[in-house]
């Protein structure tokens, strides 16, 4: 099945592999375990959540492995067999597992099919519609926004995109939307939230200077409150502002906001450490990761 009609469930499965290490497929794993499911993930690439930062991606699977959800990584799915019981699943190692569910949470695709783009001319590629940096299609007058444009697919990409064609149509002239500038939550548990760039797209742009530092949410007060791991990461442009913000932690979704405007207006370390943070919050732990990285370090533990 997939996520749609996981959603119409009645019933809690006992077994549940999960196909899809990405946003959806870690939200179902970690939803279903909460709900006492044996899950298990099985993900082609390398890693968990592998759009995100790798410091994410170990965070989350360490996390993952605490809460005894299984998942297999670098590790590809060959075929499966239903029966009365349930699924058994193929792996191209050899290996077969056993389910009661199967969900396929591989990535969705634009549902564009049979409504007259193609026929009408707009341009398109593997059912998307492609456009501009200002949304513009190849005809006149014609824009597009949300999932069937090629990028993040989040409702609040779409909102974004939906109110800057209103604005240009009416001659506004707004700023383009960066893709890279729009927050991204993974809302499983622990919860995983970024913007900007990873280390990796920073490097590719940037070269090795880059600079990173992370920030352990053992040193946050509120953190230890709620009992929760994590970290917040960031990645600094060499002589430049801060470029990427990467967050793993109980609750962490709520601070993209502020994490967003640090990316987005293009602050420095310095810009943002003396702003001071309320306590016990966990917005401290972005506050005191950017004073560690100007320099002045206060409750960095490790």
């Amino acid at each position: 099945m997939a996520s749609e009609q996981a959603l119409n469930l009645d019933y809690v499965p006992e077994r549940v592999i999960v196909l899809g290490g990405g946003v959806i497929g870690v939200e179902f794993a970690s939803v279903w375990r909460s709900f006492g499911a044996e899950v298990t993930i099985i993900e082609a690439l390398p890693r968990l959540v592998p759009l995100e930062d790798e410091s994410s991606s170990k965070l989350l699977e360490r996390a993952f492995r605490k809460r005894n959800i299984a998942f297999k990584t670098g590790v590809r799915f060959t075929g499966a067999t239903q029966s009365d019981s349930g699924v058994t699943v193929n792996l191209e190692t050899g290996e077969q597992l056993e389910a009661d569910l199967l969900l396929v949470a591989v990535g969705r695709g634009p549902n564009t099919a049979g409504h007259g783009y193609e026929e009408a001319g707009v341009r398109m590629e593997r059912g998307f519609v492609l456009t501009d940096d200002r949304l513009r299609t190849n005809l006149p007058n014609v824009y597009a926004v949300g999932d069937i444009v090629p990028g993040l697919q989040l409702a609040h990409r779409g909102f974004a995109q939906g109110i800057f064609i209103a604005e240009e149509i009416g001659g506004l002239k707004p700023r383009v939307i960066e893709e890279s500038g729009i927050p991204r939550v993974t809302y499983c548990n622990p919860e995983v939230a970024s913007v900007g760039l990873t280390e990796t797209q920073a490097k590719e742009r940037y070269g090795a200077d880059v600079q990173t530092y992370t920030y352990s949410l053992a040193g946050n007060g509120k953190s230890v409150i709620l009992g929760t791991q994590g970290a917040v990461k960031l990645v600094k442009a060499p002589d430049g502002p801060v470029v990427g913000v990467h967050m793993v932690g109980e609750r962490v979704g709520e601070l993209v906001g502020e994490a967003q405007l640090i990316v987005n207006w293009e602050g420095f370390p310095e810009d943002v450490a003396p702003l001071i943070h309320a306590h016990p919050t966990q917005t401290e732990a972005l506050g005191e990761a950017h004073l560690a990285l100007a320099g002045k370090p206060l409750h960095v533990h490790g």
